[in-house]
């Protein structure tokens, strides 16, 4: 768990935006509405309140800036120094002491005019004092305009910053650019670090975490190193040397000798050799990477001897500067290759081997190893004889343990047993369907039966008989359907129904034709249009078709009065307007149900207004102008929130 959680900081608006929040707070929090005939004293009240919510509200929100943002002074020297590379400390520290004294400067204002405002003889005194007020707050908050937007750029780059725990295990990579320190942390951790063929990819720290011996160690990969002056560093570089300063940690250092980073070997050795001091009490590693492109034995004799006098310096010691624990002034050199992946879990093994073994020496020279040790005792017995004693192993033991060995493998540990050649086939369990046919190409079950089982092989010959038997029965004529005879009559009437069917279909093409919308025709006449439909035409019709209307010449057919627009006026009550009819004749044409309406809506009003007291419909209602609740009296005290 990392000491501060940067990503809690809250965020710093911009000062319109301070300002508008404020305002607004103000507005919605406190009253608004003050009449002249208020009382001097209460006017006084309405508006000293105003002021003092606005600079608490101000106050709350600058103490709450100031004291979320880390103070230099108290956090660890690690996060100090590197938010010194970062952000620079003089000007973090004056952004946040700016903001204090505005913070000062505010209550100063409201104090100010708080004991003005109790002296004010009216309500534009007062109400004027109180525009001062806020007006000089807001001047004040616009002056931080450039420290809120710095500070929270600060914010916004340390919610990005890794979480890094200065006390717990911890690895840190350096080297040159491009020697292969990210691929080395992608390897052994689950980072995701970018990787490019080109110098400083990485451009801050980077945080990794690995288990080792069931404890989880903290990996950081840190930005390129050159070799120049420290003051003569950027930013990137110092974030690597701020990390190798500070934290208590296992250093590797890697090494290309090939040179294809770019630097030659002189120069990465000139550089472990310029920031030896900040090895100083820490397990130091040397890894030789890219041992896929060239080895220590392939180097040419100039380059050779350079690693064979590094080599021996680092095994005389004289790299790392130790105070008290001997064991780490020897510094190991080890080979690997992270493309190949040989040597990573060796580098990884012997960094965290040689923290864990300084840790314990450190704490060793504290003060509460004595009662650690009188707690813990690890008897070690001495042999008495030469006899041997194996180990005695109960036989349920030893026969469960071969049980264990003999356990199937998972599916995931063949995977990666084998790599990209696995392929995944659960029939291969199918332990209940014998080996032969677990691979069938339709292998579905229903009710743990195989269906291709219940297949009849003779399928086909089966169906070829039954195609024999069936042209058989078509060539004796079982099938065969017998020809019916129509009479004369039958073929008439067919003939002049589709003599019909043909000028109906005619008749509808004219009508669609000579019809120019769907919608209903209004008549511009008195008269009505004469409809083109008679009892004489129809038989015209019918006779050209061949149908016989001899027998049709005494029927009478029912003339239909054609509606007309002329039709005289409907009897109207009396003393009515004329351009409105009576209501009870509006709707129903049937005297009965005119009655009965008359009877239902008199007894639904009546029951309205006796039983109920409610106004019927001849009553006259104007709704209320002014609502009692709102407008009867002062209000008193209580909530204002339904403003």
């Amino acid at each position: 768990m990392s000491l501060y959680n940067f990503k809690k900081i809250a965020v710093v608006p911009t000062a319109k935006d301070f300002i508008d929040i404020i305002l607004s707070k103000t507005q919605r929090k406190t009253p608004t509405v003050v009449h002249k005939h208020y009382k001097i004293s209460r006017i006084r009240a309405f508006y000293i309140r105003k002021v003092k919510f606005t600079q608490q509200n101000f106050h709350d929100r600058l103490s709450r800036i100031i004291q979320e943002f880390p103070k230099l002074d108290d956090v660890h020297p690690f996060y100090a120094d590197l938010m010194n590379v970062l952000y620079d400390k003089d000007h973090y520290k004056l952004g946040l002491g700016q903001l204090n004294t505005a913070r000062h400067l505010i209550d100063t204002v409201a104090k100010d005019y708080v004991r003005l405002l109790k002296y004010g003889d009216s309500l534009y005194r007062c109400k004027q004092l109180k525009k001062a007020a806020l007006g000089r707050m807001a001047t004040i908050m616009k002056r931080q305009a450039a420290n809120l937007t710095y500070l929270e750029q600060v914010r916004q780059h340390l919610a990005r910053l890794p979480s890094i725990d200065p006390y717990t295990r911890t690895i840190i990579i350096c080297g040159f650019p491009n020697v292969g320190k990210s691929s080395f942390i992608n390897k052994i951790t689950r980072a995701d670090v970018e990787v490019q063929p080109y110098a400083f990819t990485t451009k801050s720290l980077y945080v990794g975490h690995t288990d080792y011996k069931y404890l989880r160690w903290q990996v950081i990969d840190t930005p390129g190193i050159l070799d120049h002056p420290l003051e003569e560093r950027n930013v990137i570089e110092m974030q690597a040397v701020t990390a190798l300063a500070h934290l208590r940690a296992a250093v590797l250092y890697f090494m290309d000798i090939s040179s294809q980073c770019g630097h030659s070997l002189q120069d990465q050795i000139s550089l472990l050799e310029s920031i030896k001091p900040l090895f100083a009490n820490k397990p130091l590693l040397v890894v030789l990477n890219k041992m896929d492109v060239m080895t220590p034995e392939q180097l040419d004799p100039e380059r050779k001897a350079l690693l064979d006098q590094l080599q021996e310096t680092c095994d005389r010691g004289g790299l790392i500067t130790v105070e008290t624990n001997t064991e780490l002034a020897k510094v190991p050199m080890l080979r690997m290759s992270t493309l190949t992946g040989e040597g990573v879990q060796e580098v990884k093994i012997e960094a965290c081997e040689r923290l864990l073994g300084h840790r314990v020496t450190e704490k060793m020279r504290g003060k509460k190893v004595d009662g650690i040790l009188n707690r813990l005792h690890v008897a070690m017995p001495a042999p008495r004889d030469t006899k041997p004693r194996p180990p005695v192993i109960p036989p349920q033991v030893a026969a469960r343990r071969e049980r264990a060995d003999r356990k199937r493998k998972l599916e995931r540990e063949i995977e990666l047993e084998l790599g990209d050649d696995y392929v995944l086939d659960l029939q291969k369990n199918y332990s209940e369907i014998p080996e032969e046919e677990r691979h069938d190409p339709i292998p579905e079950f229903w009710e743990g039966h195989n269906i291709a089982d219940y297949i009849d092989p003779d399928i086909f010959q089966k169906l070829d008989e039954l195609e024999r038997e069936e042209e058989l029965r078509e060539s004796g004529g079982v099938y065969a359907v017998p020809k019916l005879e129509l009479d004369d009559t039958v073929l008439e009437v067919r003939r002049l129904a589709q003599q019909i069917r043909n000028k109906k279909a005619i008749l509808k093409d004219e009508s669609r034709l000579t019809k120019q919308s769907t919608k209903p025709v209004m008549p511009r006449n008195s008269r009505a249009r004469e409809r083109d439909r008679s009892a004489s035409k129809l038989r015209n019709e019918m006779e050209k078709l061949g149908v016989d209307m001899s027998a049709s010449q005494q029927a009478h057919f029912t003339r239909v009065r054609s509606r007309s627009r002329s039709a005289p006026p409907a009897k109207r009550a009396r003393g009515r307007s004329v351009s409105r009819p009576a209501r009870d004749e509006v709707g129903v044409k049937d005297v009965v149900m005119q009655k009965k309406v008359k009877k239902l809506a008199h007894v639904a009003i009546s029951k309205k207004t006796k039983k109920m007291g409610l106004k019927g419909e001849a009553d006259r209602f104007i709704g209320t102008k002014m609502p009692k609740h709102l407008f009867a009296g002062k209000r008193g005290v209580g909530k204002t929130d339904r403003r």
